[in-house]
């Protein structure tokens, strides 16, 4: 019998292959995840990020990074020309007037809005609140302000979710009560933004592509009206323009540290429970992997210049605060620990250690009622 001696070529790659876990040969995804996702994290170096970025002066790395951050969001829809805002109902409250109003948000659509004004003479400092995802899309500006002229069913749901998520406390209003005027707006697929066929969670997805496919994304999308919503703050004469800042929870956590860290206009951020690395985000068990809600939350391509951390650096060296639960299975401890050391190390560069609070919670994903006073006390003191 004659042995046939393979190609040295040939032999070589078949040694490479018997020599591969067998798992490899059988599957190109596992989960929600690519085979290969460790490689591609490793991958990730961060060449843009404070410390890593060739600019060291600190002003012109944000000028930079500000700019990389706005260019991965693409094809956002233009600024409106002029406002027009209207005021379509109020309701007297205790020391504030909440009132409903529309305005154009771009030059392509105008929104409906809670517009919590406090009693007394102004301007006032003001604060923009970015509601959650939840995978709860019937409502939206109403999780944090008290609806009023709604149906029955609107505020049974909100009562609901503030007290799933709230504490039983709507924030918007519990704001206005200290002396803040309050804006609240719905995100895109949210509540008087939401699909004309009725919410559907796994609407996210072909929303998310057909919006990459023409150029733009979702979360881009979302973190440009939230600049334009606070532009539209900063023009209304109750609002002292120095003093204009940002809350929210979960994904308005996001939203609030995303808003910071592109707009000047910001001059204090309050983000509960989102901040962590995606390191410990990218894995086979984080929620994060399975992808629908996650697309309000991504601006592509960002990640092969920045993370999470770095992306909201942009915002130092003015105020920022930012809370995390010990429990919250959202988000790893071991992430929010490396990405809060990453946080410090830039306020530490600035000279602005001060400026910046990092809290870790024995909480779950809950934005409870001592955390918003202690979130008061941070407005209070930067705003």
């Amino acid at each position: 019998m004659q042995i046939k001696i393979p190609h040295p070529v040939i032999a070589a790659a078949a040694l490479l292959l018997l020599s591969l876990p067998l798992s490899a040969q059988e599957y190109g995804v596992s989960g929600f995840m690519p085979a290969f996702y460790p490689q591609m994290k490793e991958a990730l170096t961060w060449p843009e990020a404070w410390g890593n970025s060739p600019e060291k002066d600190f002003g012109k790395w944000r000028a930079r990074g500000r700019s990389i951050v706005l260019e991965c969001m693409e094809n956002i829809p233009p600024a409106p020309a002029a406002y027009g805002m209207e005021v379509t109902a109020s309701e007297q409250r205790e020391g504030y007037t909440a009132r409903k109003i529309e305005f154009a948000l771009s030059a392509w659509y105008r929104v409906p809005a809670y517009l919590l004004v406090p009693d007394g003479e102004g301007p006032f400092p003001a604060v923009l609140v970015l509601h959650d995802h939840g995978a709860h899309f019937t409502i939206g500006k109403e999780k944090l302000v008290r609806p009023f002229g709604v149906s029955p069913e609107v505020q049974e749901d909100a009562l609901q979710w503030v007290e799933k998520c709230y504490d039983g406390v709507f924030v918007g209003d519990f704001l206005a009560q200290h002396g803040y005027v309050v804006l609240a707006v719905d995100a895109l697929y949210w509540s008087d933004r939401d699909r004309l066929e009725g919410a559907d969670y796994d609407v996210q997805q072909a929303l998310a592509s057909n919006l990459l496919q023409m150029g733009g994304s979702w979360g881009g999308i979302i973190t440009a009206d939230d600049m334009r919503s606070t532009d539209f703050l900063a023009s209304l004469d109750c609002v002292d323009t120095a003093r204009i800042g940002c809350l929210g929870f979960s994904m308005g956590a996001y939203r609030s540290w995303m808003l910071a860290a592109v707009s000047s206009r910001i001059a204090a951020s309050a983000s509960v429970c989102w901040m962590n690395t995606t390191e410990h985000l990218m894995t086979m068990t984080n929620n994060q992997n399975k992808g629908g809600s996650a697309y309000s939350m991504i601006v592509p391509g960002l990640r092969r210049y920045m993370d999470y951390p770095h992306t909201a650096i942009l915002a130092c060296p003015r105020p920022a605060l930012f809370f995390n639960g010990s429990q919250d299975k959202l988000f790893p401890v071991e992430g929010v620990e490396d990405a809060y050391d990453i946080l410090r190390k830039a306020w530490e560069d600035n000279n602005a250690e001060d400026r910046l609070v990092t809290r870790i919670w024995d909480e779950k994903h809950f934005f409870n009622r001592q955390m918003q006073e202690e979130v008061l006390g941070f407005f209070r003191r930067w705003l």
